[in-house]
């Protein structure tokens, strides 16, 4: 079995046994009814750099479907400062490939990113993975390199400190215990993300 898939964390990876990149609508919803899911969420970065989301309850499979292949309207002048509320039409669809069983819904919940489209259902052009796309292949023709980034995921437990075995700020990457505090939650969040 290819060990991308039998690897992955992610519970919808596993129950279709396919690569997230060759997710479906007809593989969301498949997923969606077998396991019981009640919500979907869709998530998009707004000009402040915070996500978004808009939650649709899931009342039968026929608004299922309208949702994804259709997205949803937003508000673009409350989303980014640069478009004028006379031309803020936009829409946002789901990029089934980020499609992900949320471990912090407190119910069955599918999260997936979006894609924002102008009111013609175009790609909005200023739109930041728009304009990262167009970056990078000007970037490519230019100097015959491809750029390539990956993201970096953080958490933080805020508790009362204790005093004992002091950390060092910005020097306590990869500590093992005492000097590391809380291994054991960390140990179990990891083991919970795999079950």
């Amino acid at each position: 079995m290819n060990n991308v898939i039998s690897m992955n964390p992610n519970a919808i990876v596993a129950f279709l046994q396919k690569k997230p990149s060759e997710f479906t609508k007809e593989d969301i919803i498949s997923y969606i009814k077998a396991n019981g899911i009640q919500m979907v969420n869709f998530m998009y970065p707004a000009g402040d750099g915070r996500l978004k989301t808009l939650n649709f309850v899931i009342s039968d499979e026929d608004y299922l479907n309208t949702i994804l292949s259709c997205g949803e309207r937003v508000d673009g002048s409350s989303l980014f400062k640069f478009i004028e509320a006379s031309s803020s039409d936009l829409y946002v669809l789901p990029r089934f490939r980020t499609a992900f069983l949320d471990p912090f819904a407190e119910i069955p919940t599918v999260t997936m990113l979006c894609s924002f489209f102008n009111k013609d259902g175009q790609p909005l052009e200023s739109a930041p993975e728009h304009t990262l796309r167009k970056a990078c292949k000007i970037f490519k023709e230019k100097t015959g390199c491809e750029f390539q980034a990956m993201g970096e995921l953080e958490y933080y437990v805020i508790a009362e400190d204790d005093d004992l075995f002091p950390a060092t700020d910005q020097r306590g990457y990869h500590e093992s215990g005492p000097f590391a505090k809380f291994n054991q939650f960390r140990t179990q969040w990891k083991t919970l993300q795999t079950s």
